[in-house]
């Protein structure tokens, strides 16, 4: 997938392709970013009907949804919820062509949109609103990625997570020990080592899948990437600089490591590098376990990103529920997000949907994710978060800056990382890209959220 260009300052538009199965999105700002007046949500009755938009993306996920609402609406007869489900494609374009006085009561929408909707004034903070219950129950990952400034916008019914998989036979064969969980991930070196030995012993000397096939500048090379970057001991952004944490030696030495890396990577533009044994490693998500389990049965391993020495990291967050800024029932907004976050229906989506449940009672039991199970390391780093600023080694999960800046954040680095994978020295391309976002944010004020 492929990310549009941004546009002309004080927009802060660029189109986000987000290379993971639940959505295609574009993320996009606009509106003046005024940060007066109250943009939290009136109580209202509790009682009455209330409008709920969300993204309609694969089917089984949109089933989910609307079990849900059906569920709730038979089950009292206070609130009925009136649901719009719209494509995914048009999705993010849509709440943000919305003039926030029509947008609905309640509405979903991807992760890294959130501050750009809270600093556009179209979306409320929900502690008020949701139970005590339902925001203790959340994973702190899940958490982290809904707040700012200590108040809540958002929480999800699951999240997300990278990781590598490994064909244990192709492994094996080469003699290559692997990691076994977070506390002894590779090293850079250790897995740049391991990716040459299966090389070498490759017909076509591939052995390694990146995602490749629809590039990196986009939102799948933020995702996928900076986890590199924060395991480097740098960051995207830090106190709403680039400048001094994206450029530094040690970030620019990782991304050359990863740069080396492009000879032994089959391009797989046909989606089969791993399940037909062309490569033994993929650099990919949670969402793809379904497809390599069925391809490779017990010979599937699931490891860890390698440590350029701040710790493994790994991507985190996904789809998320809040609460319109400009809703008059806000207590019955509240009332329908605890039902649609109970363990039912978290169960029900992410046995649609394959990802880590969000919340931890459903976490705790699920085949998948639960101590023991085939996809526990994505529910170990995930119990680690960092959030976007405390990232050291102590931590795992790391969720994309919290920003409402973030359009041009991934657009300048994806960008960056494009360049460097196809040769372009980093030092100089992630100089250029800190520039850049720094300067945009100096145009915008910092897009600072009250």
């Amino acid at each position: 997938m492929n990310a549009g260009s941004r546009r002309p300052r004080r927009t802060a538009c660029t189109a986000l392709a987000l290379v993971l199965p639940l959505a295609a999105l574009a993320a996009c700002g606009g509106g003046s970013g005024d940060s007066s007046g109250d943009t939290s949500a009136e109580e209202g009755s509790g009682k009455g009907t209330i409008t709920v938009w969300a993204h309609q993306g694969q089917k089984s996920e949109a089933d989910a949804v609307q079990n849900a609402v059906k569920s709730f609406n038979s089950s009292q007869d206070k609130v009925k919820v009136k649901l719009t489900l719209i494509p995914d494609t048009d999705y993010t374009k849509t709440i943000t062509a919305t003039d926030a006085s029509k947008l609905p009561d309640v509405m979903e929408f991807d992760g890294p949109t959130m501050a750009n909707f809270v600093y556009n004034k179209k979306l409320s903070p929900i502690d008020d609103y949701v139970s005590v219950k339902t925001m203790g129950n959340a994973t702190d990952a899940i958490k982290a990625q809904g707040e700012i400034g200590g108040k809540h916008y958002g929480l999800g019914m699951f999240d997300s997570g990278l990781g590598i998989y490994g064909n244990k036979k192709l492994l094996d064969e080469a003699g290559i020990k692997y990691p076994t969980g977070v506390e002894d991930a590779w090293t850079a070196a250790e897995f740049t080592a391991a990716v040459k030995k299966l090389a070498a012993d490759d017909s076509d000397g591939k052995s390694l899948d990146l995602g490749e096939a629809g590039g990196f500048a986009n939102e799948w090379g933020t995702y996928g990437f900076a986890p590199i970057v924060w395991s480097a001991g740098g960051s995207l952004l830090s106190n709403g600089k680039a400048e001094g944490v994206l450029d530094t030696p040690e970030v620019a030495t990782a991304l050359k490591t990863f740069q080396g890396w492009k000879t032994y990577t089959d391009p797989n533009t046909d989606g089969n590098a791993f399940t037909k044994d062309r490569v033994a490693l993929s650099w990919v998500g949670h969402w793809m376990y379904p497809a390599f389990s069925k391809a490779l049965g017990d010979d599937l391993v699931v490891l860890p990103l390698p440590d350029f020495g701040n710790g493994t990291k790994t991507g985190q967050g996904s789809w998320q529920w809040g609460i319109g800024a400009n809703t008059k029932n806000g207590k019955a907004a509240g009332a329908f997000l605890d039902t649609l976050l109970n363990d039912a229906n978290v169960t029900a989506m992410t046995t649609a949907n394959g990802a880590p449940p969000g919340t931890l009672s459903v976490l705790e039991k699920s085949e998948l994710y639960k101590q023991g199970g085939p996809l526990q390391l994505f529910a170990d780093q995930l119990a680690k978060p960092c959030g976007d600023s405390q990232i050291d080694k102590s931590c795992v999960a790391v969720t994309r800056p919290v920003t409402a800046g973030y359009p041009t954040v991934t657009a300048k680095f994806s960008q960056a990382l494009s360049d460097i994978y196809g040769g372009a020295d980093p030092k100089t391309a992630l100089a250029k890209a800190a520039r850049a976002i720094d300067q945009d944010f100096s145009d915008n004020a910092g897009y600072q959220i009250p």
